[in-house]
């Protein structure tokens, strides 16, 4: 009777981490923990399904019809959480009076939004997040850009900048042209300037019936810049104009942000004022970042986040404000492996002959004490079948131990990158790996 076989496959826009990705995943957030953990910030864990109520009108129109929805078998609304920053608003209110604030906490899990997958971007991804709820200090925007800032530079990713804009600043603008009843329709157009350029903002832009010179007059100030002198560059935009309460705190919260991060061992350069940075999620309302790696700036952004002052309205009449990040698991993967960042030497230990597995797992503990991944080859194979798994697997040694080693307490190590062997004493192995 014929069996019925099932083709094994994955959902278009989801993916299965093969063991060198996830071991290279899994080294990235070793990373990224401790320097969270540095600042004070504690670990939460929320479920990939909410109540869709919960869940509903929090992101923008588009992350809206991105939305895994459905009804469970208990007939209840539920969905996929698109991000773990409006979980966190439900879990700060449920939780608050365990908790204390301010709280400072962060989170890494999938999230799930169906949109078109791209290169590093798929329908379900990693988010890391770090937020710091219950204070509306600058100071704490300025601890999240210089989390941001850390992580980056322990991942050695190259170089990289983070952009840095104020929505109130756009808001302002945007009564200053009269056309504050779009804002957010032109900010969800704005923040797409990287990807279709300003053309295809002006477009989109005349397709809102705005008029000509309300739309050069936004195009012109969003493409200004600031990298160096950022204090003289924002002091010449208040002394344009003083007169609109929501662009000149704005400004001012910009500038004190930037004079905190200029008193910290940070470079310059890697901070830029940026203008069409607007972040296109609707719960952000003051300083707003992202984040891109120079050497490839088309993956888009690899860290973005910014402060969201109003995001626990849905869930309390208490306002409670926030400010935080997310840094893309996913992207930086991509950016990582084109990088060729490597984890600490893998060494593959092999036996011989069945006799000799007692001393092969000795050699392996004393490798181990160095800090070397080793792992022992399970089974007594021909050399080349071993070999094989060594290359394929992408170890860079191989420590050979036969009869011959095992008798004269030595060790054959081949280095498979330059193919050479050498006869080593088990008292020295340690120190040919330190």
């Amino acid at each position: 009777m014929d069996r019925f076989v099932i083709t094994p496959r994955v959902l278009s826009g989801f993916r299965d981490y093969l063991p060198e990705d996830a071991l290279a995943k899994e080294n990235l957030l070793l990373k990224l923990i401790p320097i969270f953990r540095s600042f004070g910030f504690l670990p939460i864990e929320t479920p990939h399904l909410e109540y869709a109520d919960i869940l509903l009108k929090q992101g923008s129109d588009e992350i809206q019809k991105q939305l895994y929805r459905f009804c469970d078998n208990g007939g209840r609304d539920v969905a996929l959480r698109f991000d773990l920053t409006v979980p966190l608003a439900r879990y700060v209110t449920q939780h608050k009076q365990e908790l204390g604030l301010p709280f400072k906490r962060y989170a890494i899990g999938s999230v799930f939004r169906g949109e078109k997958a791209q290169k590093g971007r798929y329908r379900e991804f990693t988010q890391c997040d770090f937020d710091f709820i219950g204070s509306d200090c600058i100071v704490c925007d300025a601890e999240i850009a210089q989390i941001i800032y850390m992580s980056l530079e322990a991942l050695n990713v190259g170089e990289f900048q983070i952009c840095v804009n104020n929505r109130k600043i756009l808001n302002g603008i945007a009564q200053m042209l009269g056309v504050e009843q779009n804002i957010n329709d032109i900010l969800r157009i704005i923040d797409k300037l990287d990807k279709i350029g300003k053309d295809g903002v002006y477009d989109s832009l005349e397709q809102l019936h705005l008029k000509k010179q309300v739309i050069d007059d936004l195009l012109s100030f969003i493409c200004l810049e600031a990298e160096n002198n950022k204090g003289d560059f924002l002091d010449s935009l208040l002394a344009q104009n003083r007169t609109h309460e929501c662009f000149v705190q704005g400004l001012k919260e910009l500038k004190e942000f930037f004079l905190i991060l200029e008193s910290l061992p940070l470079k310059e350069e890697c901070f830029k004022i940026s203008f069409c940075i607007a972040r296109g999620l609707g719960y952000y309302t003051g300083i707003v970042y992202e984040t891109f790696l120079k050497s490839m700036y088309s993956l888009g952004s690899i860290c973005s986040g910014g402060r969201y002052d109003n995001l626990t309205q849905n869930f309390s009449k208490e306002k409670m404000s926030g400010v935080g990040a997310s840094i893309g698991i996913d992207r930086l993967l991509v950016a990582l492996k084109q990088h060729a960042i490597q984890q600490n030497a893998k060494i593959l230990i092999v036996c011989m002959d069945d006799n000799c597995f007692l001393y092969g797992n000795k050699v392996a503990s004393l490798i181990r004490s160095s800090e070397k991944v080793v792992e022992l080859y399970p089974e007594a194979v021909k050399l080349k079948k071993s070999l094989s798994y060594a290359n394929m697997r992408g170890f860079e040694y191989v420590v050979i131990i036969g009869s011959e080693e095992l008798q004269a307490s030595k060790v054959t190590i081949k280095n498979l990158r330059t193919s050479q062997q050498q006869l080593l004493d088990i008292n020295s192995i340690g120190e040919y790996f330190y």
